[in-house]
């Protein structure tokens, strides 16, 4: 009988690719993947330290799993252990704590501890934590429909309220060789679309005399693959030449996600981030000179230290003036050992929770409002193996949610259709 494993991601849609990647190699060696919620011989909980709430989540994850199963083998990887292994250790029933350079000899590293019928706290490896330089491929797959594909990780920028350089370590990439084989291999599963994830995708291929720019151009050309969307990218590297790009290309999809953190131009410096809002107003709407349907999504953090009422409602009035479709909106976290974290003017945490509920009623209305104005016209939508209550949901290229009743038939399938009627949830209804 096989081994059971079950995974648990938290975070980034890098992190969602990097379990993947990990999964397989469990899978080709006779494990059988199950859900999280059901008992293992082993439980993987990938992790994320963005935020306390993200720790709360990873530590209350860890317990859940050890609960279910006691004699299971517990591994803790990713950011979170990256940082603060000492804190996971403390937890009785983990056996491995691995940072996000080992990860990916979980499989190596569960064997010999297997092997060895080690049940205490086997694996953990502080000292390498420190080293996080090596690059790893990895892609997503499993989903039936998409694939996460890994092309760059770390970052130099060290923004002031930020601990994933801490965790991930320098920025470095992939060649542009090696990526376009990875997404040969996803057209081989016969995945329809991918999405371009790392930390600073923006700042790929310095390391090998490459570019962003020159990247995309070569996956243009992959055959087999029919739709790729861009993740973050920082607005100061989202050139003229990528935007004119975007907008001509038939693989590439309208659809940006460009970090803002502020609409404030002393709060943007004392974060010390790359730019001035004009900077990010301006890719806005260059962005929608050329492709008037885009989505566009802006991260916005509240409550950074410094923010007052008055800056808050810059930013506030600044994403309210600009054709941004939703938001992501985070509640400022201190994490330990950033720049942030030591300044003076902390903002109350009521006041924090105040400002994010406002932009996130903000959001609602940019979203609302760009559904109307997509209302009647007609697009692509591929659906997905995302079926409740009766229907099955799928995305336009502009990342418009709708849905039509069950068939499994259509998953995988990218059909033309028109936006009519939407339902009270704000999902388009396609009869």
């Amino acid at each position: 009988m096989n081994k059971k494993i079950a995974f648990q991601t938290f975070g980034c849609k890098l992190n969602f690719s990097e379990t993947s990647q990990i999964s397989r190699q469990f899978q080709e060696n006779g494990y059988e993947i199950t859900d999280f919620k059901e008992k293992a011989d082993v439980y993987v909980i990938n992790t994320c330290t963005v935020t306390a709430i993200a720790e709360k989540k990873c530590k209350t994850s860890i317990r859940s799993a050890i609960n279910r199963n006691p004699d299971a083998k517990v591994a803790v990887i990713g950011c979170f252990s990256q940082l603060k292994a000492e804190e996971i250790q403390e937890i009785e029933g983990v056996n491995i704590i691995v940072g996000n350079n080992e990860k990916h000899k979980l499989y190596e590293l569960i064997t010999e501890t297997e092997k060895n019928n080690e049940e205490s706290c086997s694996y953990c490896n502080v000292k390498q934590m420190d080293k996080n330089d090596n690059f790893v491929p990895s892609y997503s797959s499993g989903d039936r429909t998409r694939s996460f594909l890994k092309i760059q990780d770390g970052c130099d920028y060290f923004c002031t309220y930020c601990a994933i350089p801490f965790a991930r370590g320098r920025s470095r990439s992939d060649t542009i060789e090696n990526i376009v084989k990875s997404a040969e291999q996803i057209a081989k599963e016969d995945l329809k679309e991918i999405i371009l994830t790392g930390v600073n995708i923006g700042d790929f291929g310095k390391q090998n005399n490459e570019n962003f720019f020159q990247l995309i151009q070569k996956l243009d050309l992959v055959e087999g693959i029919e739709r790729i969307r861009i993740s973050s990218i920082e607005p100061e590297l989202l050139t003229d030449e990528i935007i004119e790009f975007v907008s001509k290309s038939n693989k590439f999809l309208p659809h940006f996600h460009i970090p803002l953190q502020s609409g404030c131009n002393k709060i943007l410096k004392l974060m010390k981030r790359h730019y001035q809002r004009e900077l990010f107003a301006d890719r806005i709407l260059k962005i929608k000179q050329k492709m008037p349907d885009s989505c566009i999504a802006a991260d916005v953090i509240c409550g950074f230290p410094g923010e007052t009422d008055e800056d808050f409602n810059d930013t506030f009035n600044f994403i309210n003036s600009l054709p941004i479709s939703y938001l992501h909106v985070f509640t400022y976290s201190e994490r330990p050992d950033t720049l942030a974290a030591k300044l003076e003017g902390k903002i109350a945490v009521n006041v924090r929770r105040e400002r994010s509920k406002k932009l996130q009623e903000l959001s609602e209305a940019k979203k609302h409002l760009f559904y109307i104005e997509n209302q009647n016209t007609r697009h692509k939508v591929l659906f997905e193996s995302d079926i409740h209550s009766g229907y099955i949901f799928g995305f336009t290229e502009n990342y418009i949610r709708v849905k039509t009743k069950s068939d499994k038939s259509l998953i995988n399938k990218v059909l033309e259709i028109k936006l009519s009627f939407m339902d009270k949830d704000e999902v388009f209804l396609i009869e």
